[in-house]
């Protein structure tokens, strides 16, 4: 009797003592005892300490009855061995035992968990043998393996099934489950279908459901239809829970509204819902990803002194800041604290300190990590590797990168189309795209298809080894394929039009991205631009931009310094500055790249004045120029034949913070050679070679 009282309340450490001293003293717990103390366990997620348990029950004699058969297979399916729990029931089915309905759908449910829902549909083959009818709890798990694939549709036409059956009585939870199979899947339309379907036939709408809608609205970016559904829920005379509050905090977050996330937080615990770990989790990473590294430092000092019970997001999210904030020390610092604090087999946490570290361009330091994880036993996943991978190609080591991959095939893990995209970008700055086509070839071979990432990367990369055709190509695959040009691909595509000197092409296209006629300020109509020499390739870029979100999206500062590059690249510098003075009203922030095309161009055209005038304007607003802007300021004073000015400026580089690059040395060995002086053309030659540049 106490057994049982105990482990009916709950108090399962308290029921086990008991439980152990009754094995002692050789008392026998009663059938009903043992049952609320194994399902008791279970719940609590000690699936694998219930089994050990039942072990004990047996020896001390206890014939197990159906109820117990059920909880056992829970527990082992729980635990993931799903199979040892098939064989279970065929055991008890051999010892003459009946197997209810109850049990197959613990076995379905495990299955369901994992994934497999050939296996589930194999244990339904089995019932059928069997005699046992299936219930609404068998087709909703059913429902539920579907879902968990994307196989909405066959969720649905189960459903369907569900209805025309007479014996099944239909409950929210069926729909529940069809409501977030759609949410998942990103068809809102369709999850908001069932729900008012669901209330059509006279069932309420629960938490359960308001919360798949909320964080189906979140994960699409509709964090304001997301609002509608969570300020509903009054209407439904549902009350949000911690999961309602945390999911919308988290919409809010991802957008970097903090304010509104904070203003949430406050609603919440007026309603009384305590903040969970999750909760602090969700804004302390807000922070970090808005830049706001110092609050997000605050709250954390917040949550130790008000004991949140800190877990391994919480210590990687943190450790993600840290990196953000450029300090490795204190990552590394914390990165002890973490192995310390017994997360040594957090893959999450190895990823995270393998990640930061490849980001600030340790990948040495993230190889070590990586190794120290195999030595501790923690199995690196898809991510470890394709993270390491990055870091190598990022690096400049796609050799390297290539043998973490062979690394992650021998443990039979399969690259993802992530690692390819990363993979082939590596070749491309290694200079191996020959190697490309044959990478390709094998990611098909496994089943990948290109994404818009992988369009992007080969489209900028084949711009970049000035093999427009080939991106020009892979351009009209990816609009056949299905994906929309972006503002990047577009840009880098307009981009390497100018550096190739195709200035009208270049302008056709880029006119299309930009929210002025971009024609009248080249002083040119659209119909003389096409009379002139325009590639077909390039026109039908421009006629795609029509119908694309390109044409209907705001054009960024990098869309905006293509502009002025193109103008600057036509000889056009008056109409380059009247741009460059509408845009600043407009609010644009110029940059290194906007200055360094506008001096680059007045050094090109001999107003060497008016490009120092630009740089003083950019050191008066804050940027640093660098050696680019300054190789050209040096190359408008030798084109004058200034070279004594031309030396003193390149005798301050030093004092500038900047190092003189081959350009720098050939711009001036060109100046002297120009001018006839040979021994100071000679004497700079010499000590370009002391410096080591070649």
């Amino acid at each position: 009797m106490v057994l049982g009282a105990l482990a009916e309340r709950g108090m399962t450490r308290h029921a086990l003592h008991v439980f152990d001293e009754m094995g002692r003293l050789g008392r026998t717990p009663s059938l009903r005892s043992c049952n609320c103390l194994l399902a008791g366990m279970v719940r609590g997620g000690e699936g694998g300490a219930a089994l050990m348990v039942f072990e004990q029950v047996l020896e001390m004699g206890v014939v197990p009855d159906v109820y117990m058969i059920g909880i056992v297979v829970n527990a082992r399916c729980r635990e993931g061995s799903v199979e040892c729990a098939e064989g279970f029931v065929e055991k008890m089915e051999g010892m003459g035992f009946e197997v209810n309905v109850v049990v197959f759908n613990a076995l379905v449910g495990g299955y369901v968990c994992k994934g497999d829902v050939e296996g589930a549909e194999k244990v339904l083959g089995w019932m059928s043998r069997r005699g046992v009818e299936r219930n609404v709890v068998t087709w909703t798990l059913f429902m539920k393996g579907y879902c968990r694939q994307g196989r909405v549709e066959e969720a649905e036409r189960l459903l369907r099934r569900m209805e025309q059956d007479e014996g099944v009585v239909m409950d929210d939870r069926v729909y529940g489950v069809l409501v977030d199979g759609y949410c998942q899947v990103g068809r809102m339309d369709d999850a908001v279908r069932i729900r008012d379907e669901m209330v059509r036939v006279g069932l309420r709408v629960n938490v359960f459901v308001c919360n798949a809608l909320v964080n189906g609205y979140c994960k699409q970016g509709r964090v304001g239809e997301a609002e509608k559904v969570f300020r509903g829920m009054v209407d439904w005379n549902v009350r949000p829970d911690c999961y309602s509050y945390n999911t919308l905090l988290d919409g809010y977050c991802r957008e970097g509204r903090m304010s509104e996330a904070f203003m949430l937080c406050e609603g919440m615990t007026r309603e009384g819902i305590d903040p969970s770990v999750v909760t602090y989790n969700t804004v302390l990473k807000g922070l970090v990803d808005v830049g706001s590294y110092g609050d997000a430092l605050s709250l954390w000092h917040s949550m130790v002194e008000r004991g949140v019970a800190l877990n391994e997001v919480s210590y990687c999210t943190l450790l993600d800041c840290f990196f953000k904030m450029g300090d490795s020390d204190r990552a590394t610092k914390l990165w002890k604290e973490i192995l310390g604090r017994g997360f040594t087999r957090s893959t999450f946490a190895f990823n995270t300190m393998i990640g930061g570290l490849c980001k600030v361009g340790k990948v040495v330091e993230a190889k070590a990590v990586f190794d120290r994880m195999k030595e501790l036993g923690c199995l690196p996943d898809e991510v470890t590797y394709r993270t390491l991978s990055d870091g190598y190609c990022k690096n400049g080591s796609v050799l390297e990168a290539f043998r973490i991959k062979d690394m992650m095939e021998r443990r039979t893990i399969s690259p993802s189309i992530g690692m390819y995209n990363s993979l082939i970008n590596g070749l491309f700055k290694s200079r191996k795209s020959t190697d490309v086509a044959g990478l390709l070839v094998e990611m098909q071979t496994r089943g990948l298809s290109p994404n818009a990432v992988t369009y992007g990367t080969l489209i900028s990369g084949w711009c970049n080894e000035e093999k427009l055709d080939e991106a020009f190509n892979l351009y009209f695959e990816m609009i056949e394929r299905g994906f929309s040009p972006n503002l990047v691909i577009c840009s880098k595509i307009v981009s390497s039009l100018y550096k190739s000197d195709r200035i009208n092409e270049a302008t056709v296209i880029l006119d299309k991205m930009v929210d002025f006629d971009l024609l009248t300020v080249h002083k040119c109509s659209d119909k003389s631009v096409k009379n002139d020499l325009i590639s077909l390739e390039a026109q039908r870029i421009a006629d795609s931009l029509d119908k694309s979100a390109v044409c209907n999206s705001l054009p960024n500062n990098i869309v905006y310094n293509i502009v002025i590059y193109g103008l600057c690249k036509s000889g056009k510098i008056d109409e380059a500055r009247s741009v460059l003075s509408t845009l600043l009203s407009r609010g644009f922030l110029p940059d290194n790249f906007t200055y360094g095309a506008l001096i680059h161009a007045c050094s090109a055209a001999g107003d060497v004045d008016g490009a120092f005038n630009l740089r003083n304007e950019m050191l008066e607003r804050g940027l640093i120029p660098n050696i680019t802007t300054y190789n050209a300021l040096i190359n408008g004073l030798c084109k004058l034949g200034n070279m004594d000015r031309a030396q003193r400026l390149f005798c301050k580089l030093p004092q500038k913070g900047l190092v003189p690059n081959v350009v720098t040395y050939n711009i001036l060995i060109g100046g002297y050679c120009k001018i006839g002086d040979l021994n100071e053309a000679s004497k700079l030659r010499e000590k370009m070679l002391e410096e080591g540049i070649s």
